[in-house]
């Protein structure tokens, strides 16, 4: 697959990037995952003291060379799909996500054992939760794909104390061709009539699904 167009999308927006947080007094930062099936860039607000607050996410779609951002319908309940046209389309996405952050006061974003969590509360609330969370890992990091000296993807499996609910964590490391590993960690929390359904869904669609290839 070819990636030129994310390489030069990523060295545009992070100009801009540096530009609107420099307006605003704000230290901005982005990540990029390359190597997933749908690269993506990670927008985030780091300050003094406080965690990283993500604020916007970007996709890549190889195939058809498009760039795209996912939001949530609550009237539909369900994610849909934003395609952005051009570079113009991508960095207003981008500052528009930004100017929503700053000026939503009441939705806490809190990272708890690598997980990131949403609440809508005030900061003595936010802190209250994040030491309630409590995980046992079930299993060691488990690799589900490796290409030496280039991506390794790793799944965990564990529960939360206080409900019972299930935890999968997927830790991506992506090396550079500087050697620097660049680590992107996600977690997704599920109950356990969750899991039967989704274990069923995947099952039933094993034969769609493509294996993993960097070299495209």
């Amino acid at each position: 697959m070819s990636l030129e167009w994310f390489d030069r999308v990523c060295s545009e927006l992070e100009d801009s990037l540096d530009s609107i947080c420099d307006k605003y007094d704000e230290n901005g930062g982005m990540t990029i995952e390359r190597g997933a099936k749908h690269p993506r860039i990670e927008f985030f607000i780091e300050n003094e003291g406080v965690e990283r607050e993500y604020f916007c996410t970007l996709f890549f779609d190889p195939h058809n060379e498009e760039f795209y951002i996912e939001s949530f319908e609550p009237d539909l309940g369900q994610a849909s799909k934003v395609v952005l046209a051009d570079i113009e389309d991508i960095i207003d996405a981008v500052h528009e996500s930004f100017h929503m952050y700053l000026e939503d006061d009441s939705v806490e974003e809190v990272f708890v054992d690598g997980e990131e969590h949403f609440y809508e509360s005030d900061e003595d609330e936010v802190a209250e939760l994040f030491e309630e969370i409590d995980v046992e890992w079930e299993t060691p990091e488990v690799t589900a794909y490796f290409l030496e000296d280039e991506v390794e993807v790793t799944y965990q499996f564990g529960i939360v104390q206080e409900t019972g609910d299930g935890v999968l964590k997927r830790i991506n490391r992506i090396w550079t061709d500087d050697e620097e590993m660049l680590k992107d960690e996600t977690n997704f929390i599920f109950s356990k009539e969750e899991a039967s359904t989704i274990i069923a869904m995947i099952a039933s669609h094993m034969d769609s699904l493509s294996t993993m290839d960097y070299h495209d």
